[in-house]
């Protein structure tokens, strides 16, 4: 919606424009909002109910989300079909009774869409429920990501998928038109501010423009895949010692990636609890240090634990309170 408003105010379009959407399980048209042209949109809404139509936007356990909260959207009232020709088992697990239809009879229509009420009425649609992923245990919605990403005033467009490593592990790219010059670090800190850490994209690709298939909408078989699985770019830092050099190559192989730098995080690569635990018992046994995991999380790149390892050796156990102030 906003590639097609951005391409209305470029040739200066004077004429009213509505976002309509609706499944044809509803006879179409189920919510409609008036554009206004003059306002810079993070998200175009796609509306508020009309025509006899009710609308919930309902969590996993059936109850009503509040405002700003991601639900499951449902249509009920005037305009659902019956269900699929010839396909019971089909109707039933989508055409389902109206929990919220004081008389019981009514049927409510289960869109597969995520949303969210914004404060003014109006829905805000944030993808399919068929594409959210899990990433280290935790079930992820990456229309939240997107959305996050869209308000931040660094992106123009973006676009998150998850894509399996060499290991069958879900990472998160990131895919993103800048707004101006593309700033990886920055995007990062500013998802942490606002989401937890597995939901921030370990992968990011720039492009110029999001490619777009004949109905308009992005053509997600037609982005280019990241130039590298580890995402490392420029920022590469190359060991600067033989411990650095011995957690490298213990980096690489059970991340499985060509190349680590010392400043890289653990978990940006592709990293996982049980990845940790792994690592843990490899350090332990190859420099003879034994580091919790609580530690571990204090010390999440190469040059941050090669520190630590090699402060430690022969000297006991180390308080990491102020470890950043200790040099070498």
């Amino acid at each position: 919606s906003r590639i097609i408003i951005d391409h209305l105010k470029q040739h200066n379009y004077n004429g009213l424009v509505f976002n309509h959407y609706g499944p044809t399980e509803a006879t179409i048209g189920k919510t409609i909002h008036k554009v206004d042209l003059n306002y810079n949109y993070d998200s175009v809404p796609i509306g508020k109910p009309f025509s006899n139509t009710r609308l919930y936007l309902l969590d996993r356990f059936n109850h009503m989300v509040p405002v700003g909260v991601v639900g499951e959207l449902y249509i009920a009232g005037d305009g659902l079909a019956r269900g699929y020709l010839n396909n019971s088992t089909l109707t039933d697990s989508v055409f389902v009774t109206d929990a919220f239809d004081p008389t019981k009879t009514g049927k409510m229509y289960k869109t597969g869409d995520y949303a969210r009420w914004l404060p003014d009425g109006n829905i805000e649609y944030l993808g399919r429920v068929d594409e959210q992923v899990k990433i280290r245990g935790h079930r992820i919605e990456t229309g939240e990501i997107e959305s996050e990403l869209d308000q931040s005033g660094f992106v123009k467009q973006s676009l998150v998928l998850a894509a399996a490593d060499h290991k069958g592990y879900k990472r998160l790219i990131g895919y993103v038109v800048p707004a101006e010059k593309f700033d990886k670090e920055q995007l990062q800190v500013y998802l942490r501010s606002r989401l937890p850490e597995y939901m921030v994209p370990a992968i990011w690709v720039e492009l110029n423009e999001m490619p777009l298939n004949a109905n308009g909408k992005i053509d997600k078989k037609a982005l280019p895949l990241p130039l590298s699985s580890d995402g490392l770019g420029e920022n590469y830092t190359a060991p600067s010692n033989e411990t650095e050099e011995r957690l490298c190559a213990i980096w690489q192989d059970l991340l499985g990636v060509e190349k680590v730098g010392t400043k890289d995080n653990f978990f940006e690569l592709g990293g996982h609890s049980l990845l940790v635990i792994r690592l843990l018992s490899v350090v332990k046994r190859e420099f003879k240090q034994e580091i919790s995991i609580t530690t571990f999380f204090e010390l999440l790149t190469i040059e941050e634990l090669s520190r630590f390892i090699r402060l430690n050796q022969g000297s006991g156990d180390i308080d990491l309170e102020g470890f950043d102030s200790l040099t070498l």
